[in-house]
């Protein structure tokens, strides 16, 4: 990035490779704090147009900028009563300026970045520190001038992140590029990730629409990139080596992206071709979310173009998962839509359970009801994946796989003491507002991409007036249950009411149903064959009561089976 500060709507990119300030002084006679001082004015005149103008009153902006620039040194150096200036005169007023300029600032999603080869501004060692020290002069700067203009000490003093949300330390990488993808070589990758949690970030989408296609051509060939507005975030879906890029306004998707996927070494990219490559944002005049195989040199390829409805981080994670799912299929690999954990249960007993189910089925909210019902039957339980894994055969046995080390989902649908639990961990997703969402640290990396045991696979019924858990019998049955991927939507992507999806899973089998249906026979088929526990859990969460209790009644039937 080639600015000081950039400036978009409700986010901030502070580039401390260009220039880092130690002093407030230095800062505020910066270039970077007149941007901010010419965003503040021009939301103020909007948002608050009286005050705007007891402040502006008749003079050019320019002169305003001045003459708030010179008070606030002032202030930093002088007592209240030694400052002689108009606006100190009416004290109260100027006080609601200050605070309104601060509660704008802290509006803003804020992100600082170092590039540790450019020698222009900083290059520190401790990207930590530099982000601590920042974060500390912006709230000393404005504790300072705050009081002075109360005229009086504060008695309850809040420690807020002043400076910004995360901070991220980026270097350029020498991947094997082929000649197809040189224009990708420019951009830095996320080296380290500064995260200051609880982050709470607000997007102007919060639900996801349509499906992600195949294109007929190579989407690098449609790739934008201008004016060093990308940056790469490396990681690791499952074992697949995935290489985010992003457009700058996207960060907070990026940000988020540090708590739900593995970020890939140094070691792991350099030299090294990727299994995947994401061009996320890309400004291309069209709304695209489409899929490619590059099979000359076996890169799959997703390009979602830049609109305002990709805030939304299910595109995000999602884009990543199709792409891992159609690259696992290649392989003979089945895609779950679902989740996975391994119960130790107290009697020494281990056992893996299997929910597959689409959005919104239940598949989360039943082993947080399992856990409440069977808390003194389970010494601890081990969470393989919370959304999307992968089943496959290793010397005829049936082993299971993740692709998350965090959970994406709704806040709604937590048990009640989960998202206080880890609160301190989390990044937040329009907590206010209708499919509020939280992106928690769920597992280590390791034990998220180790093969897994399973002894039960279930599918997650959402839509059904019934109760409790239900066994098949009878294999064909149990494949037209599992492929039908039947459920009744919540609202949580477009859909609405019973909806049918092929196999629960819209990110890589439906579009790709022919290669994935001799999978599928091979993996349920092996489920019989070695009588794994195949079934049908009704959770009842697209009934209209939530089924009177039908969550607690089937995890208390799963419970009991377990114990069997």
């Amino acid at each position: 990035m080639k600015e000081l500060l950039y400036l978009n709507k409700h986010m901030a990119l502070i580039n401390f490779s260009k220039s880092y300030y130690t002093t407030t002084d230095e800062l505020i006679s910066s270039d970077s704090f007149d941007l901010f001082l010419s965003a503040f004015l021009k939301d103020y005149e909007l948002s608050h147009p009286r005050m705007y103008r007891w402040l502006v009153q008749d003079l050019p902006l320019n002169e305003v900028k001045k003459d708030l620039k010179r008070l606030m040194k002032v202030l930093m150096v002088l007592d209240r009563d030694e400052v002689q200036h108009p606006l100190i005169k009416e004290s109260d007023k100027l006080l609601q300026v200050v605070e309104d300029a601060y509660r704008f600032w802290r509006n803003m999603q804020r992100y600082s970045l170092i590039h540790t080869k450019n020698r222009e501004g900083l290059e520190h060692s401790n990207f930590i520190e530099a982000d601590n020290t920042y974060n500390q002069m912006i709230l000393n700067m404005y504790r300072t001038i705050q009081q002075k203009v109360q005229g009086s000490k504060n008695r309850v003093y809040r420690q807020l992140q002043a400076g910004t949300n995360a901070s991220f330390f980026l270097n350029r990488y020498e991947w094997n590029i082929p000649a197809e993808y040189e224009q990708l070589r420019s951009i830095p990758f996320i080296n380290k990730i500064l995260l200051r949690t609880p982050l709470i970030i607000h997007t102007k989408s919060n639900k996801r629409h349509g499906m992600f296609t195949q294109a007929l051509t190579n989407p690098i060939f449609e790739f934008v990139n201008s004016n060093d507005e990308w940056f790469c975030f490396p990681c690791r879906v499952g074992k697949l080596l995935t290489f985010f890029y992003f457009h700058r306004d996207y960060t907070p998707s990026a940000v988020a992206l540090s708590n739900l996927f593995e970020l890939a070494a140094e070691s792991e990219c350099v030299g090294h071709k990727p299994d995947c490559i994401v061009l996320f944002g890309n400004p291309d005049g069209k709304k695209d979310t489409t899929f490619y195989h590059d099979v000359k040199h076996d890169i799959w390829v997703g390009k979602v173009s830049y609109d305002d409805v990709i805030h939304y981080f299910g595109y995000t994670k999602k884009m990543c998962l199709t792409l891992h799912n159609l690259c696992v299929m290649e392989k003979g690999w089945l895609p779950l839509h679902g989740a996975m954990i391994n119960l130790h249960m107290k009697d020494g007993s281990k056992k893996g359970l299997v929910f597959i189910g689409d959005s919104g089925a239940g598949k989360s909210e039943t082993i947080e009801a399992l856990s409440a019902v069977a808390k003194d039957e389970i010494l601890y339980s081990e969470v393989v994946f919370d959304d999307m894994g992968s089943m496959h055969l290793v010397n005829d046995q049936l082993k299971a796989q993740g692709t998350e080390i965090g959970a994406f989902v709704r806040l709604d649908d937590l048990d009640k003491g989960t998202a206080y639990r880890d609160i301190d961990r989390s990044v937040f997703f329009n907590p206010e507002n209708m499919n509020a969402r939280i992106v928690i640290p769920a597992a280590p990396y390791k034990v998220v991409v180790e093969d897994h045991d399973i002894d039960m696979v279930i599918y997650a019924n959402n839509y059904d007036d019934k109760r409790g858990l239900k066994r098949f019998t009878d294999r064909e049955e149990a494949k037209k249950t599992f492929l039908e991927g039947k459920r009744f939507a919540l609202g949580t992507t477009s859909e609405n009411g019973l909806s049918s999806t092929f196999f629960a899973n819209p990110f890589g089998p439906m579009q790709k149903q022919a290669q994935c249906y001799p999978i599928f026979n091979q993996m349920f088929d092996a489920m019989f064959d070695k009588d794994i526990f195949v079934g049908e859990i009704y959770t009842c969460l697209g009934l209209p009561n939530k089924g009177e209790d039908g969550l607690k009644i089937a995890a208390r039937e799963l419970l009991e089976e377990i114990k069997k």
